[in-house]
């Protein structure tokens, strides 16, 4: 049984709780570092995908796994993070930094100015406007055409850095080094959230509205800083997909994006870091791993194995499965496993069961 001995109050809001957790992450940061000396140009493009939708995936989680506000239109901010991104690069001939940067911020600007007209929504009113915000976007994609080059789209600018070309196809690694400094990067920054009075209160706003406003708490300015933040990370992830894309359009920034992000993080394990990361990999990894099988079938079969939408509908079933036999997510399911295993013999079978925490009076928001 792994104890940690806990001296002060100070221990509990370590960004780091102790060395043994340190040494595991430093390990994992380390093996994801020297991932492009020891895969193809293939799989390193596949685990750049997985890191993007992680950032992507932590956007979201700010928003609904930790303020309790559901959204359903967050494609509708990759979508402004990307085009942001490629007019400041391309018109303004800003330099990467900046231009991402600034990409990033208007789009949590935007985030801010559609939380305003959504503050007095909860639950499924608010998910609802928020998808009827992504069903509009592809129509205003297309009328903004002379900015967003409409139907024919447009096209990343190239990176440079201090001089370093990074491109996502002629040197794939160093765009994977990118895109996992900036996931990294995000990290590290939603962790110390989670720390600070800010992400307390929203935490608090998602147990109970009305008992965080009885503590002093600003409901509407914390959903508004939620809205914020959460879709800045999440225009910085559209920015490192248009570069993933290379050539983008509307379609690439479809309602079903939107779907899929909230499926992502509630498969991973809402309200944590870790299950925007097991989502992205579950998102990222398993068409792809069923995409193998069926190469692999057709292999031994000497057949072409073509089934139209074969792999979205498995996709589909996987997912189907998570939500129903295990609604706490990959991150809940290992939380459980591991305290079993700590505690045992003393633990028991029900002992991590579910429990209802909402109030009577907001089961109907």
């Amino acid at each position: 049984m792994h104890v940690a001995f806990k001296t002060g109050y100070l221990q509990d809001i370590r960004l780091i709780g102790d060395r043994r957790t340190g040494f595991k992450y430093g390990l994992l940061i380390a093996v994801a570092v020297m991932a492009p000396f020891l895969l193809d140009d293939f799989m390193i493009g596949e685990a750049t995908t997985i890191v993007i939708w992680a950032i992507a995936g932590m956007g979201l989680m700010v928003l609904t796994g930790h303020a309790g506000q559901v959204s359903l239109g967050h494609a509708v901010f990759l979508a402004v993070g990307c085009y942001a991104h490629a007019l400041l690069m391309a018109h303004a001939a800003l330099p990467f930094p900046l231009a991402f940067l600034l990409a990033g911020m208007l789009t949590g600007l935007a985030g801010v100015l559609v939380a305003v007209p959504a503050l007095r929504l909860h639950g499924i009113y608010l998910a609802i406007a928020t998808l009827a915000l992504s069903m509009l976007t592809e129509d205003i994609i297309i009328l903004a055409e002379p900015w967003t080059g409409g139907i024919a789209g447009m096209t990343a600018a190239p990176i440079a850095i201090a001089g370093i070309g990074i491109d996502r196809f002629t040197t794939p690694d160093r765009f994977y080094w990118l895109c996992l400094a900036v996931a990294v990067a995000v990290t590290l920054g939603y962790a110390n959230l989670l720390r600070a009075p800010l992400g307390r209160a929203m935490a608090a706003l998602r147990e109970s509205e009305m008992a965080a406003r009885a503590t002093g708490i600003d409901p509407a300015r914390t959903k508004a800083v939620a809205f914020g933040l959460s879709t800045m990370v999440t225009g910085w992830a559209g920015a490192l997909m248009g570069h993933a894309i290379y050539t983008f359009n509307h379609e690439a920034f479809t309602v079903i994006i939107s779907i899929q992000l909230l499926l992502m993080i509630i498969v991973g394990g809402m309200g944590s870091i870790h299950g925007a990361w097991y989502g992205a990999l579950v998102v990222g990894g398993i068409p792809q791993l069923i995409a193998m099988a069926r190469d692999a079938a057709s292999v031994v079969l000497e057949t072409n194995v073509v089934v139209p939408g074969l792999e979205t509908g498995l996709f589909g079933i996987v997912l189907i499965l998570i939500v129903l036999f295990e609604p706490r997510g990959i991150h809940g399911r290992l939380t459980a496993w591991k305290a079993w295993f700590e505690l045992f013999p003393l633990a028991r079978r029900r002992m991590f069961r579910r429990q209802r925490s909402y109030l009577r009076t907001e089961r109907l928001r």
